[in-house]
This record gives C-alpha cells, sequence and structure tokens, in this order.
C-alpha cells in the first residue's frame, strides 16, 4: 500500500506503488459470449438467458467481478460468469434463509444441480444452465481430456453450510483454511475452464485467493455483527455474498486474534467500531491478507525470472492438483502463469480494499469500504498492461 496514506496510528501494511493509467470503459454484454455449441439438450436461446441472468446477478452482487471479466480468455467467459454466479448464490444462502436447517436443504439443491449440471442435464435454473454449457465448452476444447472438478464445487458448498451459523473461527488458520476452500478452490475451477492444470498456477491462485476470502470475511464484519433486514445490503459490495443478514450479531473474528488484542464480542456489538482493541485485531487479519499477496506477486517474479517456486504448495498433495502429463508439448511455468494472469486479477480489486481499509486506520465500519472503488477499472487495466499484481 501506499505508504504516504498510513494510519495515523503508524500501523501500515507493506506497499506496492502504482503508476496512474486511464482506459476506455468496458461494457460486457451478454451477446458478446454466444457459443456455436451447446449441450444436446440445451437451446441457444435458453443459454443466452442464462447468461443474460448470471451477468445481471454479478453486475448487482458482485460488481468487482463484472468489471474483471474481460480479463478472462473470450472462449472461457461464459464458465468464469457461471462459476461467479454460482459463488454468488450458494455464499448468499445465509441472507437468504431464515434459518440454518433451511439453509441446509437449499445448499442440497445446489448439490444436486452441480451434479446435474456437469452431467450435462442441468435443471430449468440460469445458473445451472450456464454451468452446464461451460463444462461441454470444456470437454470439446480438450478433446475430452479435461473437465471440470466435481469435488472442487462440493468443498465450496460444504466450506458454506459449515458457516451458516456463523460459528466463529477458532483461528487465523482457520480462516485461510476456509478462505483456501471457497475463493481459491473458486479460481481453481476458473484454471480449468481454461483450461490449465499446472501446479504453479494453482499455487499462486491459491494466495490471491485466501488474500480475498480474508478481505471479505472483514468486509462483511459490520454487516453481521449488526444486521439489518434480510436482503437488505449493498449491491454494490465487493464481496456481498459474504453479508448474511442475521438477527443475532456475531464477530466473525479468529478467536485467537481476539484474546491477542483484547477483543471482547459483546463490546463489539455494543460499541462498534469503538470496541477496544478492535483496529489492531483487524490490522492483524489485514496483514495476514496483505502477505498472501505479496507472495502471489514474489512467486510472479520469480518464475519469469526462471527461478521457480521458493516454498512447496501446501495443498499440492491433494489429488485434484495431481496432473497427467500433457498431450502436447508443455509449456514452461512462465508461459502458465502469463496464459493464467486473467484468473489472478481478483489481487487488483483485493489489493484496493485493503488499501482504504489502511487510509481508514483499520476502521472497518468506515461507510466508504461499502462500495467499489471506483478506481478499479483503471487500476485493472493497468495491472493487466504490465502484467503485474
Amino acid at each position: 500500500m501506499n505508504a504516504s496514506r498510513a494510519a495515523p496510528t503508524g500501523r501500515r501494511l507493506a506497499s506496492s506503488r502504482w503508476p496512474a493509467y486511464t482506459c476506455q470503459r468496458w461494457r460486457c454484454t451478454a451477446r458478446q459470449y454466444s457459443a456455436s455449441t451447446t449441450p444436446l439438450d440445451l437451446s441457444a436461446d435458453e443459454v443466452a438467458r442464462a447468461r443474460r441472468f448470471c451477468l445481471d446477478l454479478l453486475r448487482k452482487s458482485d460488481t468487482p467481478s463484472s468489471l474483471l471479466l474481460p480479463y478472462i480468455p473470450r472462449h472461457a467467459r461464459d464458465a468464469y460468469i457461471a462459476l461467479r454466479a454460482f459463488n454468488v448464490e450458494v455464499a448468499r444462502t445465509a441472507d437468504t434463509t431464515s434459518t440454518p436447517t433451511i439453509g441446509a436443504m437449499r445448499l442440497q439443491f445446489q448439490r444436486d444441480a452441480v451434479t446435474k449440471a456437469l452431467a450435462g442435464t442441468p435443471p430449468k435454473q440460469p445458473i445451472a444452465i450456464l454451468l452446464a454449457k461451460a463444462a461441454h465448452d470444456i470437454t470439446r476444447k480438450t478433446e475430452g481430456r479435461g473437465k471440470w472438478s466435481k469435488s472442487w464445487f462440493t468443498r465450496i458448498i460444504d466450506t458454506r453450510e459449515k458457516y451458516l451459523s456463523n460459528p466463529p473461527y477458532a483461528s487465523l488458520a482457520s480462516l485461510e483454511s476456509y478462505a483456501e476452500n471457497t475463493y481459491s478452490t473458486l479460481l481453481y475451477l476458473t484454471l480449468q475452464a481454461l483450461p490449465m492444470s499446472s501446479l504453479t498456477a494453482d499455487h499462486i491462485a491459491s494466495h490471491i485467493g485466501k488474500a480475498t476470502g480474508i478481505a471479505a470475511v472483514l468486509r462483511g464484519l459490520p454487516l453481521l455483527a449488526f444486521p439489518g433486514p434480510p436482503n437488505k445490503h449493498s449491491n454494490q459490495a465487493q464481496f456481498s455474498g459474504d453479508v448474511g443478514a442475521k438477527r443475532a450479531g456475531a464477530v466473525m473474528l479468529p478467536l485467537d486474534i481476539m484474546a491477542e488484542t483484547g477483543v471482547r464480542e459483546e463490546d463489539v456489538l455494543r460499541n462498534g467500531a469503538s470496541a477496544h482493541g478492535l483496529r489492531d485485531a483487524v490490522f492483524t487479519v489485514a496483514t495476514r491478507a496483505n502477505d498472501h499477496l505479496i507472495t502471489a506477486r514474489q512467486m510472479l517474479q520469480a518464475v519469469r525470472a526462471g527461478q521457480g517456486e521458493d516454498h512447496d504448495f501446501e495443498h499440492g498433495d491433494e489429488e485434484e492438483h495431481v496432473y497427467l502429463p500433457a498431450k502436447s508439448a508443455a509449456e514452461t511455468q512462465a508461459q502458465e502463469v502469463e496464459r493464467a494472469f486473467g484468473v489472478f486479477m481478483p489481487a487488483v480489486s483485493t489489493q484496493l480494499w485493503l488499501e482504504r481499509l489502511e487510509a481508514a486506520d483499520f476502521d472497518v465500519f468506515s461507510a466508504k469500504l461499502r462500495v467499489t472503488d471506483w478506481r478499479l477499472p483503471f487500476r485493472g487495466f493497468g495491472a493487466y498492461y504490465r502484467r503485474k499484481l
């Protein structure tokens, strides 16, 4: 973050300076993503309607993802749109259901819909239809050798179900695990849609996803602590899928960090931003998110310099990350990360939000943090043009 905007307390996250860039306004319409082939049981009109629905959902509920869409290769945009719409739909389950039991029933519907979509027989539901179409495209592009990992979809749903009732994170490591199983996994699925099977790209995506997930939890903290009426949340929320409207307030900070900084849940629920130790706790958690972004940048630089990775991928031994040799000549690591760069772009919106949090002296209740940053299209263009997160 820019050192010139450091918090008055002296707390600041590690910085990187960004030059100013200008760019044309990206206008993404459903018409841009029409494809010549669709699953046999889906008409072109059905797919077009599903695409429009998902794009509208992103514009309303996940604005940053819609703004970053142009950086995804054109052939993979249906997959990207479907995945991000799926994430919004699953993440807001807590916001649109009255009890965890009903929420679990709705998530079971999502599991069934994904299973049918990946099998090419989706229910008549827009997100499932576009998922089916995207899965078909992946199989066609890879001549049957590639497909989406169903276990990753299941992992996202299972993790969201685990936190339907807003239980506390036992530790910062538990929060990182949540981010890995949701936002990082979403990036893995996006990489598969390119299609790409790369341990290096997955490793970088893991760090970016963890940073994004941690920032999402921080962003949702005020709305979970002071929930409003059901379904009443900002359409411009950068991570709106993570803000559930519950009648009982909850402070979703890791318990070990709360103990370390002296934060008490009842104090936050009573006093909000002025609660003792809250800004220190937010600073500590935000620092971990920033550390993951720094690590991702360092990995990109090292790979491009031909130095390889300087630490092991902790999830590299999971079955989904074990890849068979490519049918054709394998890409170099540098070529892999270059082709995957558009998938890494959520790092840009996450970094912007962390910078604004720092400028607010880590007051996570600041109203300025609740809207999408107008600079994102410009910052995104600059990052993609320079290939530097």
